[in-house]
């Protein structure tokens, strides 16, 4: 979002609210300057975090609210709702016969579970507040039976007496003709006026009924809480003399303004993981890297994400706790492994950690905030990969109490000693990240050896040597500030926003004119929406896709469409590039089946200039840099290992394991082994064997 004559401002913050601390990155596009900063969230009211980051990273840099021009925030809100089933009570209005649509859902059983005992989990809306309603389109739009007005009003008044206020409207076909769920939305306002309303066809306008109702069901359950989330930070800004826009990132990797949030805030259901990966990007490739595997680890969870040629995956088959959302997210595997995940025994005798966290409140048992679990941060203390203090010396942790907690709780129970105890607890940790890299890397037809590992979040460093050696992974890049890289990402991430629809066209007679009407009808919304944001014309950029699947296939494909027009050859090459995909994916192509074309999606990208990352002095001595020496217990045994402070740590510096960097926002631990040397845009290049 720029300013009215084309100008992007040179000053502008970025908040990355996590389960722990709240990250800020400032960036004066200008004068080329950085500045970080880190407080404690605030789960009671996140906007509390917000304002306090932001006003410590003004003041580190001596500047004045009023010189903000821009404001970008990733957030969990909607995240957080879906997953704790926290969301607005909502009511479905579908079309006759599909009154149980949710219920029936895809009849399968997720991977991990066990078929004998899993029990399909609670819809978020039962079928008592599910109302079908006579009137229907076919696949083509046409309209078979009209609309059945009088029992949409029923429905609402209903809803209105239940005090239902949140309602999505999903008929079928609508993604080919959205005019019964339109003249449907007039009449729930006319009968509810204080209703949130949903419609498939704005939320997701492709095909499958129980994929598209559960998107719109979820966009609307987060709906009044993101939307009053929203409001309320831009009221602070404003109170806080901060008059700029705001940006939010969405799931797919780019921001969009706040009112487009507003409308479909289940967008952002992924927004926090999505700006880390546009970050980790950033500064791989400033580092000279374009082929990654980045890994977020931070106080709850670790989100794990393959980067080809400088590009992230991205994917419309994807999940938010135990439902689809098929909107286009950035490809990512999240699980529950992060510095505050708690290590117990289990009632059978066995060590588990995760995917239950300290959080912020009560916290790991050594930060002295009232937690009396271990957790995974205790187990890094106990064996002295972590100082005894954080943020630069102005956290005190309390060694004795982790200790203890691990000495009761893990190690007694299983009778072991304190160091293995402490050392199981990282061991099994570490092998869950594994398991979630192979996902992302493995499966995806990646072998990981031939990426660098790019490890950031808090506790990210931590965890980096050995994540790369349990994978073989020879090189590892630390970010110059990994504790806040989701902030510094939504600092260099572009606007962007996706429209898609179904067009579903079969071989051997593809209908060109059809498919070419339909992208134009989808580039002119996305032209539309960069004129809203005010993206000047040199900035703006349009990219299509289509989805494919070979005939007698359930599931398809996305790749970018070859050229920018609708001909047989660019249908070829659209059809060779899905070939190749296969291929990749699945170790086969079957080119002598038909293909079909079903999807059709144009991405709008308003370019962003991105920040400048300042350059490091060549530096001196590495021992100039050594502030403590600290005794370290790795699987080889104990080690004294050096305490370098980073930021004495200039370019060309070389530093062997073992050994302990630290910084502001995180801890980078060498095991014995590794070697590092800072890049001249301060990434610490690690190198193993």
């Amino acid at each position: 979002m720029s300013g009215l004559d084309g100008t992007v401002p040179a000053l502008a913050v970025a908040v990355d609210i996590g389960g722990t601390f709240t990250d800020v990155t400032l960036v004066d596009r200008a004068g080329a300057r950085l500045w970080t900063a880190k407080t404690p969230s605030t789960p009671d009211d996140p906007s509390l975090g917000f304002m306090a980051g932001i006003g410590k990273a003004l003041e580190r840099a001596g500047l004045s609210p009023t010189s903000v021009g821009q404001v970008f925030h990733g957030t969990t809100v909607a995240t957080n709702l879906i997953l704790e089933s926290k969301g607005a009570v909502v009511g479905l209005i579908t079309t006759a016969g599909f009154r149980h649509v949710l219920e029936l859902g895809r009849q399968d059983i997720p991977r991990k579970s066990n078929m004998f005992e899993w029990v399909k989990p609670q819809r978020p809306v039962p079928p008592e507040r599910i109302y079908d309603i006579p009137g229907r389109l076919d696949a083509t739009g046409a309209e078979l039976e009209p609309l059945d007005e009088a029992a949409v009003r029923r429905a609402a008044r209903a809803l209105r007496d239940d005090g239902v206020a949140a309602i999505a409207v999903c008929f079928l076909h609508a993604f080919t003709n959205a005019a019964h769920e339109r003249r449907a939305a007039e009449l729930i306002a006319a009968e509810h006026p204080q209703a949130m309303i949903s419609l498939s066809s704005d939320v997701l306008p492709v095909f499958r009924e129980y994929e598209r109702s559960m998107a719109t069901i979820l966009n609307v359950y987060v709906m009044p809480a993101v939307s009053s989330y929203v409001a309320r930070l831009e009221r602070r800004l404003k109170d806080g003399r901060i008059a700029a826009p705001l940006l939010l990132m969405k799931s797919s990797g780019g921001v969009t303004g706040a009112e487009a949030v507003r409308l479909t805030p289940v967008q952002t259901a992924l927004s926090g993981p999505a700006a880390g990966v546009v970050g980790a990007q950033f500064i791989g490739e400033s580092a000279g890297f374009r082929d990654l595997i980045s890994v977020d680890i931070g106080g709850t969870s670790a989100d794990i994400c393959l980067i080809k040629d400088g590009t992230p995956g991205l994917t419309t088959n994807g999940k938010v706790g135990d439902w689809p959302l098929t909107l286009p997210m950035i490809d990512m595997t999240t699980i529950g492994a992060g510095g505050g995940s708690i290590a117990r025994v289990s009632k059978t005798g066995a060590l588990t950690v995760g995917p239950e966290s300290a959080g912020a409140k009560p916290g790991p048992v050594c930060y002295g905030g009232g937690g009396a679990e271990p957790t995974v941060t205790d187990a890094h203390l106990v064996l002295g990969h972590l100082p005894p203090y954080l943020l630069s010396g102005a956290m005190r942790l309390d060694v004795a109490a982790a200790r203890q907690a691990i000495r009761s709780k893990i190690a007694e129970p299983l009778g072991l000693d304190l160091l293995t105890a402490a050392r199981g607890i990282l061991a099994i940790v570490d092998n869950h990240m594994v398991g979630a890299i192979r996902v992302v890397s493995v499966e995806r037809g990646h072998d990981p050896r031939e990426f660098a590992l790019l490890p950031f979040g808090g506790a990210g460093p931590l965890h980096g040597g050995a994540l790369a050696r349990l994978l073989d992974i020879k090189t590892i890049v630390v970010p110059p500030a990994p504790g806040v890289l989701s902030a510094l990402g939504l600092l260099v991430s572009n606007l962007k926003s996706e429209y898609s629809r179904t067009c579903l066209e079969r071989p051997p007679h593809f209908d060109l004119s059809r498919m070419a009407a339909v992208l134009a009808a989808l580039e002119q919304e996305a032209q539309a929406w960069l004129v809203a944001e005010g993206v000047p014309a040199a900035e703006r950029e349009i990219a299509w896709h289509a989805s494919l699947r070979y005939e007698h296939q359930g599931f398809e494909l996305t790749v970018p469409w070859a050229g920018r027009a609708v001909t047989d050859e660019s249908v070829a090459g659209t059809i060779a590039a899905f070939h190749r995909l296969h291929e990749r994916l699945y170790t086969f192509a079957q080119e002598d089946t038909p293909v079909e074309i079903v999807t059709l999606r144009v991405d709008a990208i308003g370019r962003l200039p991105r920040p400048t990352l300042p350059g490091l002095p060549r530096g001196g001595a590495p021992a100039a840099a050594i502030i403590d020496r600290l005794p370290v217990e790795f699987e080889s045994g104990r080690a004294e290992a050096p305490v370098y402070d980073r930021a004495r740590l200039g370019a060309g510096a070389r530093i062997a394991g073992p050994a302990i960097v630290v910084q502001l926002d995180s801890t980078t631990l060498l095991l014995p082994g590794q070697t590092a040397e800072m890049h001249r845009y301060g990434s610490l290049i690690v190198q193993d064997g």
